[in-house]
Order: C-alpha cells, then sequence, then structure tokens
C-alpha cells in the first residue's frame, strides 16, 4: 500500500524545506525519503507506540511514528494518517542525530 501523497505537516516546515539550497545534503535526503515514502510507506523504521514521545502525540494526535535515515546522522520523522480514502504521509520534522537522541531520550 502506497500514500497517495506526502505533505508537510504544516507550512512552515514546508517554507525551512524550500528555503534550504538544492545542493544542501540534507534537502537531497529529504528529498529521497520523500520519493522513497511514495514508493512504500513502510520505508522507515516503525517505532513502537509505547516509545512514541508524548509530546509529539500531544503535538501531533500520532498514533504512529516512522524514522526515515538521512545522510550525516539527521533523521526524517513521519506519519502515515488517512482521510476517507486517501492515505496521506505527513513529514513532521528532520533533526540532526543529537537532537533526535534527546527526544528519544537517549
Amino acid at each position: 500500500m502506497n500514500p497517495d501523497k506526502v505533505v508537510f505537516v504544516d507550512s512552515d516546515l514546508e517554507a525551512s524545506f524550500n528555503d534550504m539550497p538544492d545542493n544542501d545534503p540534507i534537502k537531497k535526503g529529504i528529498v529521497r525519503a520523500i520519493k522513497s515514502i511514495q514508493e512504500d510507506f513502510s520505508c522507515g523504521r516503525n517505532v513502537k507506540k509505547k516509545l512514541i514521545p508524548k509530546n509529539l502525540i500531544s503535538k501531533y494526535s500520532l498514533n504512529n511514528l516512522w524514522i526515515y535515515d538521512l545522510p550525516n546522522g539527521w533523521r526524517l520523522l513521519y506519519s502515515i494518517t488517512s482521510e476517507e480514502i486517501e492515505i496521506i504521509a505527513a513529514i513532521l520534522d528532520w533533526m540532526n542525530h543529537k537532537d533526535y537522541e534527546r527526544l528519544f531520550g537517549f
């Protein structure tokens, strides 16, 4: 099952992505991630429900979280949602490894 579309969770996050230089390795990684997610929404690692950070659950009303590895130890966080019959992958954030470890309490 493939998502019908991949979207950014809000316009600020999308603007941050669009402001990145095209030759930025993280932006290139995000573009690859979007293509991979469009082909197979489960291409990332699924986070067990009990390990999803509570602040992400409250902020986005999540019931699932996926992690896609980006270059240089960065991570892209996304969630799969559905509206009627349309499946949507929503990009929540991307962060460096230090912020990723802090978010998950490692």
